[in-house]
């Protein structure tokens, strides 16, 4: 039996997995990261931390485990998305704090860029649908104008796995999913948009050069499979940017294929061989795994913590008999919200508590319990908010399914999806067949795996991870209850949900 491991770097910390050559998970470690907040919008983590967590998950992992670690081949790593990370030319670190996904500072060069650059014509090249500032050119920009002794110094600029993957090898370089989160990647062409590069006013040489996600860029230096008690013709794939390896790892490798996230905050994303691009709703796209398809994703920023707001504020009573070794919270609260009526006795509840996404007309959209009464109880609450977020994920999911022809199952992955009464919802709300998996929370991991499965020759391509995500558990809409929510349900939520967006730009 032969074994990889898969990293997955979160923004919250770093997961290690050991897997056997059939896609099984042997064993995990997970390692906390922090993030940094020094001024208004930044957000930033220390790149020392993040081979800090990689080295003690690692240890930690290898003594979880006897299997001989000579069987262990190759490893790859997933990571979170536009980050930018400075390395000179004789690949030294130069910022010992650098921006992250999150990190909106740039608002000012992304503003000044579109003075001068049509951004519809740049998010259609792109399929760059988060907010512009959050993208690394910019990032990068910023760099150029407030840290130019940075910039200057700087060969190139690489992305959070691809910081691993050069202390792993030596070698600098990234992949076409991470590399499509760089805000000057051509989706279409795969590559780098030279002209875009210099519109924007960088320099093209910083860019790292491009690999697939499944290609080796090299093996491990004798020096750091020493420190980490790997084996020294350890292989290491380029691995990718978090999101196509959760949709990868979630199955998702053919034409048609999506899933929906359920955690913190939530998403659906489908894999096609077209991007999915609209400049009204701007899908974000980003490079599958597998070079030349693409998976886009329409999003929510409040899933799975609108559910933890509410029982934190409604239901600490349940929490408290929780502590004290009783029911889990949430599962008395989803037995409560079985209590109440399909529609929630006619209460809504919009889940914009984290702001609007970009389906919404505002960013500054916020959150609403509409259609309060004296006759309702804390059970409609709960119901209104389970069903909130299922309508809120049911607009992107016909947006996406404007472009794409979706399969009929839907897999829903993580926290969340736990939850066999929320599945339920999900059902009859998407009007679709909702799927789990004996994958859950280990797509991020498994699309890592992937990559360096195939990089060491053990699998061919990704198809293996269909059968891993073989449906363990189908929940099939009802009928009526569909009916009822595809007709004034969800017409009076969209309308709610719009109105929520005019409301927070409503200037008296």
């Amino acid at each position: 039996m032969k074994y990889v491991i898969a990293y997955d770097m979160g923004t919250g910390g770093l997961k290690s997995s050991i897997f056997d050559e059939n896609g099984v998970s042997v064993t995990s470690s997970f390692k906390q990261c922090e993030t940094y907040y020094p001024a208004q919008d930044f957000r930033e983590q220390k790149p020392e931390e993040w081979w800090d967590t990689f080295v003690a998950g690692t240890k930690e992992l290898l003594s979880k485990t006897t299997i001989n670690t000579k069987d262990i081949v190759a490893a790859a790593c997933s990571g979170h998305s536009l980050g930018i990370v400075p390395m000179s030319k004789d690949g030294q670190l130069l910022a010992d704090f650098v921006p992250i996904w999150s990190d909106a500072r740039a608002s000012k060069q992304a503003n000044e860029v579109f003075s001068r650059l049509d951004e519809k014509d740049w998010y259609l090249k792109t399929g760059n649908g988060f907010p512009a500032s959050l993208y690394s050119a910019f990032k990068i920009l910023w760099y150029k104008e407030n840290k130019p002794e940075i910039y200057n110094a700087a060969d190139k600029f690489i992305g959070t796995k691809d910081f691993l993957n050069y202390r792993l090898t030596g070698v600098i370089g990234t992949d076409y999913s991470y590399a499509s989160g760089s805000g000057v990647y051509d989706l279409i062409k795969c590559e780098y948009d030279q002209d875009l590069i210099k519109k924007i006013g960088l320099n093209p040489g910083i860019y790292p050069e491009l690999y697939e996600s499944s290609d080796v860029i090299g093996t491990i230096k004798s020096d750091v499979a020493r420190e980490l008690g790997l084996p020294e013709n350890l292989l290491i794939a380029a691995g990718g940017v978090d999101n196509s390896c959760m949709a990868a790892g979630a199955g998702c490798v053919e034409d048609g294929t999506a899933y929906t996230s359920l955690g913190t905050s939530s998403w659906i994303a489908v894999t096609s061989n077209k991007p999915v691009l609209n400049y009204e709703t701007k899908p974000y796209v980003f490079g599958h795994l597998i070079k030349g398809m693409y998976t886009s994703a329409l999003s929510i920023f409040s899933g799975g913590n609108t559910y933890r707001w509410v029982r934190e504020t409604f239901c600490r009573d349940f929490v408290e008999k929780e502590k004290a070794g009783g029911e889990d919270a949430y599962k008395i609260m989803d037995a409560l919200a079985a209590q109440s009526t399909v529609g929630a006795n006619g209460l809504f509840f919009v889940p914009t508590l984290a702001g609007g996404a970009s389906m919404d007309k505002s960013p500054n959209a916020r959150g609403s319990i509409t259609g309060l009464d004296l006759g309702h109880t804390r059970s409609d609450i709960i119901r209104a908010t389970l069903e909130g977020v299922c309508l809120g994920l049911r607009v992107a999911l016909d947006e996406l399914r404007s472009n794409v022809k979706l399969q009929d199952q839907m897999l829903i992955v993580g926290g969340g999806s736990k939850s066999p009464y929320w599945r339920q919802l999900f059902a009859d709300i998407y009007g679709m067949q909702i799927t789990e998996s004996i994958v859950g929370e280990n797509a991020g991991s498994l699309g890592a795996m992937a990559c360096a499965a195939i990089g060491a020759g053990i699998w061919k391509d990704f198809k293996p991870l269909v059968g891993l995500n073989k449906p363990i558990n189908t929940l099939y809409p009802n009928e009526e209850n569909k009916t009822i929510y595809n007709g004034r349900i969800y017409k009076k939520f969209c309308k709610l949900n719009s109105y929520m967006s005019e409301f927070a730009e409503y200037n008296p």
